[in-house]
């Protein structure tokens, strides 16, 4: 779709986005399943009765070769479907629905996390590729140039806000009592595993698939607000509350910013792991006061 066809399809489409993304805050802030349900059904009905009034337009096929006579046919290129994509993220949102997000670390946990939080990954991918054969969900590893001094310079941000912020935010607030107490080798070895896990999912599933499938039919600014809110939602359950929602919105729409401009899931990733490095380090630190006498609070 092209910027000015995004642009002029863009509040009919608004309602039903906005729709399936407020699902987030219903399973994962309420904790409401039928609200839910409700509003992915309202939201992917609503984008078929928008696109239901539109003309329709058709595939295109994708050929290689100069001369129409003996160019190759290697695939058809599927206009971007409203309809389809937002039943993408509802199908994520609902296999994420399934698992209570409570941060634990025993065997029968992790593995619920692993199978619930892979598939919300998997599935929609498998779908947009093999069903609906419009490849609408890719993980862009890297960008095929050098970081610059801003993107490293950011790095170093990242760590120093980190260590300046997140103590005060979880010891204050109490909040690190939302996660197990981690008090041998074995937890915190357990614990830097499903922190540094989970940060990779998100990007997985917020950035490359929320954000990647939203922008398909909207600017990127609103496509940003949209995964935000989902994105948001879903830390709140597992664990980020009291004023979390203070650090997690600009962080959610920060990632979404960095994407566009670097286009490299890689460089996110390495943003989001350095950040939960430094969460890592505050929860041990504050289930185990003097273990690691690195922050100031």
């Amino acid at each position: 779709m092209t910027d000015v066809q995004r642009r002029s399809a863009t509040w009919p489409a608004v309602i039903p986005a906005l729709l399936v993304c407020a699902a987030a805050p219903a399973f994962f802030v309420l904790e409401t399943a039928w609200l839910g349900w409700a509003l992915l059904a309202l939201g992917v009905g609503g984008a078929w009765l928008v696109e239901r009034g539109r003309p329709v337009v058709a595939d295109q096929t994708v050929s290689v070769g100069s001369r129409r006579e003996t160019a190759r046919v290697i695939g058809v290129s599927r206009q971007p479907s409203l309809t389809r994509d937002l039943a993408l993220i509802a199908l994520g949102m609902l296999i994420v629905s399934v698992i209570p997000l409570a941060a634990e670390l025993d065997n029968l946990a992790m593995l619920r996390f692993t199978l619930a939080l892979g598939g919300a990954v998997a599935v929609p991918y498998v779908v947009s590729r093999f069903v609906f054969r419009d490849r609408a969900i890719s993980f862009p590893w890297r960008a095929h140039r050098r970081w610059g001094r801003l993107q490293w310079g950011w790095l170093v941000a990242v760590l120093v806000l980190g260590w300046l912020i997140l103590p005060f935010y979880f010891i204050t607030s109490g909040v690190y009592q939302n996660w197990p107490v981690v008090d041998s080798p074995d937890l915190i070895a357990r614990l830097f595993v499903g922190v540094g896990a989970v940060g990779i999912w998100d990007e997985l599933f917020f950035i490359c698939t929320v954000f990647a499938l939203l922008r398909r039919h909207f600017p990127d600014a609103l496509a940003n607000v949209l995964q935000m809110i989902v994105f948001v939602s879903f830390l709140w359950e597992l664990g980020y509350r009291e004023w979390g929602p203070l650090l997690t919105i600009p962080f959610a729409l920060l990632q979404g910013f960095i994407f566009v401009r670097t286009h490299s899931l890689a460089y996110v990733v390495t943003v989001h792991l350095l950040f939960d490095a430094v969460v890592f380090a505050v929860l041990v630190h504050a289930h185990n006061p003097g273990l690691l006498p690195i922050f100031l609070l």
